[in-house]
């Protein structure tokens, strides 16, 4: 049965690895060609599209490693027992690293890379010395995010852990890919994108694609700067390289995984203290618990049902569509203002293991800011889109973040002074409880605190929208302000109000 096991386990992984070596080869491919098609396009295309790629290569060659957590075939410390010069192990490596499949199909994409640069009239030589600062950057930086994630994260990778990856990805890519794709093309690079490769140009990311192109452009200057700003990119990520795999190779502070680690969930990845211990135990009921599910899940339909009523009214799409995500800002922020109360007996935890007010007003907070913060970010660039207005994205931005950051707050200070009765474990999210009482103020409070303290940056905000020659810098920063006022306020005061009326809140979760 062992070997049965073992044989199918080999298998399987003879076939992720056949899975994904045919879609690096198409994927290769399908960039190849599509690089080589730019021949056809104008010279401001080519660099732009160029520029983009090679920049947005370089940072995956660097972050894939980190988030991914595989394991690290050249780690320098799989091969320190061998006896090895450890001079020249660090640079036996990193030459071995561009031997693998992911830098085969690098060199390809920059050889085709280079053959298009040298077809608008770029010089070879420089094309060619571009190229290989590229490909020296990208293999090289790859090399040392594999070095810095085994140095800083665990060697054996929670689920929990990838998913907080997996949202950093949502909340930076989702973004850009609307952004990119709701910009007038009408067949040409828009010019706001070539202004943002302008920019990378000058940056570790795209200065070694931009070289070539800033030749044929004549911009003399922009070649001996992006070309200083290439070399010293290439030469620290070769010196990091070296250090850090010279420091794997002398230091043993990392000897072996820890066996009672695994299997505790957002328990071993949150912080050994009082607030990763309120934080944890709270994502694991607002995961689990259908009571919680429900409430956030109502939160987008209800907000995107509202905007049905104004385009039946006649309001224009331009308005109606920015509704939906300050609704879903405020109700967000309003959602944790009955935590205590959705804890129930369990409440007990807390008074006797005597957890001080701010790490449990802060920890509660968690489990709705990884919930909000995605959401939020993957609705403002839709939002955006919708409008077609890009410029408003600071005024977005102030009017969510002052909603769903004095909900917290408030919201802090009203679950530990106002609960109020809910189903309990277990029972169906629409039950009602037997004991009703109370409940009306709190929710108002905290909702309707939320609206009154974000009324100034509404206004501001409404203001930019009306006039597009105002400065949208005041509503940007008139919203981050309150909302951080309110939030620091609101915690303090619920923390105070937590632990004054502990033996209070252990009497209402008993008894209700």
């Amino acid at each position: 049965m062992l070997a049965l096991g073992a044989l199918r386990g080999d298998r399987s992984r003879v076939t992720r690895t056949v899975v994904a070596l045919v879609l690096t080869v198409a994927a290769t491919l399908v960039a190849v060609f599509a690089i080589r098609s730019l021949e056809g396009t104008s010279l401001a295309a080519a660099h732009t599209v160029i520029v983009l790629g090679g920049s947005a290569l370089v940072l995956g060659f660097f972050v894939a490693p980190i988030l991914a957590g595989s394991a690290d075939q050249l780690d320098p410390r799989r091969f320190a027992v061998f006896g090895m010069d450890e001079r020249r192990l660090p640079g036996a490596l990193a030459l071995a690293a561009f031997v693998s499949v992911p830098s085969v199909a690098l060199i390809a994409v920059q050889v085709t890379v280079v053959v298009v640069a040298i077809a608008f009239g770029a010089p070879w030589f420089l094309s060619v010395l571009a190229g290989v600062l590229g490909l020296v950057t990208a293999v090289l930086a790859a090399r040392v995010g594999m070095a810095l994630s085994a140095l800083l994260l665990p060697e054996r990778r929670s689920r929990e852990l990838t998913a907080l990856f997996a949202l950093a990805v949502i909340v930076v890519a989702v973004p850009v890919c609307v952004f990119v794709a709701s910009l007038g093309w009408d067949g040409a690079v828009p010019p706001l994108l070539h202004g943002v490769a302008g920019v990378l140009a000058y940056t570790p990311l795209g200065a070694a694609s931009a070289l070539p192109f800033d030749a044929v452009e004549g911009m003399d200057g922009s070649v001996w700067v992006g070309l200083l700003v290439a070399v010293v990119t290439a030469s620290g990520v070769i010196v990091a390289w070296l250090a850090l795999a010279r420091r794997a190779l002398r230091t043993t502070d990392r000897p072996t995984a820890v066996r009672e680690r695994p299997g505790l969930g957002w328990f071993g990845l949150l912080p050994s203290n009082a607030f990763g211990a309120v934080a944890a135990r709270s994502l694991v009921y607002w995961l689990r618990d259908r009571r919680y599910i429900v409430n956030v899940v109502v939160v987008p339909v209800a907000a995107v049902l509202t905007v049905i009523p104004l385009l039946v009214a006649g309001v224009p799409i331009e308005i109606a569509a920015t509704l939906p995500v300050a609704i879903m800002a405020l109700f967000f922020g309003w959602l944790p203002h009955n935590d205590v109360a959705y804890d129930s007996t369990a409440f007990w935890i807390h008074v006797a293991s005597g957890v001080r007010g701010v790490p449990d007003r802060l920890g509660r907070l968690i489990p709705v800011a990884l919930i909000a913060v995605p959401t939020l970010a993957v609705a403002i660039p839709v939002t955006l889109a919708v409008v077609g207005r890009w410029s408003a994205l600071p005024v977005l931005i102030g009017v969510v973040a002052s909603l769903l950051l004095c909900g917290f707050g408030l919201s802090s200070v009203i679950s530990a002074v106002a609960p109020y009765a809910v189903s309990r474990p277990g029972d169906s999210p629409f039950q009602q409880p037997q004991r009703a009482r109370g409940g009306a103020a709190g929710q108002a409070a905290a909702l309707l605190g939320a609206i009154v303290l974000s009324l100034p940056t509404v206004l501001l905000a409404w203001q930019a929208l009306d006039d597009p020659e105002r400065s949208t810098a005041p509503a940007l920063w008139t919203g981050i302000g309150t909302g951080v006022v309110v939030l620091v306020i609101g915690v303090l005061l619920g923390g105070r109000a937590f632990e004054r009326r502990g033996a209070r809140l252990m009497e209402f979760v008993e008894t209700v």
